[in-house]
């Protein structure tokens, strides 16, 4: 048994037009490969930054965020295309209902105050979880460092 690895950092929007664009242009592209590999009965394991937010669980204040990059319905959209295609997003998967972050501005103290965005993902193919593979998946939100902290995935074959 043998998986593949993308460790991936997804473009930020950054509110433009035109980063948007490239962002869910890149999105497409990288999606239409990785898709490929699935057909043909690979398994996967697509982790990094996706800078994008995907449930209102998944950041602070998202009422507040509905027009700013990140949490952009459209991007949205792409994370419900992804799991819709069959991918899983392992730390929901283990805890649907936790709130936990991933990344935190550098402004307004924000990590002091916990006010941040789970932008960070392991997503795996459904065979994976259907066999055990997957044991766990965390974030390690106690490391600092970064704007990031850590996100982790057990793995068992």
């Amino acid at each position: 048994d043998h998986f593949n690895f993308f460790n991936v950092y997804f473009p930020n929007g950054q509110m433009s037009a035109e980063r948007l664009e490239y962002k869910l242009d890149f999105y497409e592209k990288f999606f239409e490969y990785t898709d490929s590999l699935k057909n043909e009965g690979r398994s996967l394991i697509i982790t990094g930054d996706y800078n994008t937010a995907h449930n209102e669980i998944d950041l602070k204040n998202p009422k507040t965020n509905q027009n700013t990059s990140g949490f952009l319905r459209i991007e949205r959209d792409w994370l419900d295309r992804i799991t819709q295609k069959g991918y899983v997003d392992t730390f929901r998967h283990f805890f649907p209902d936790t709130v936990k972050y991933s990344w935190w501005t550098y402004r307004f103290k924000a990590r002091d105050r916990n006010v941040g965005w789970r932008i960070d993902y392991f997503f795996v193919t459904e065979d994976m979880i259907k066999k055990g593979w997957i044991k766990e998946a965390f974030i390690e939100n106690n490391i600092l460092g970064s704007d990031h902290c850590p996100i982790g995935l057990v793995l068992e074959m």
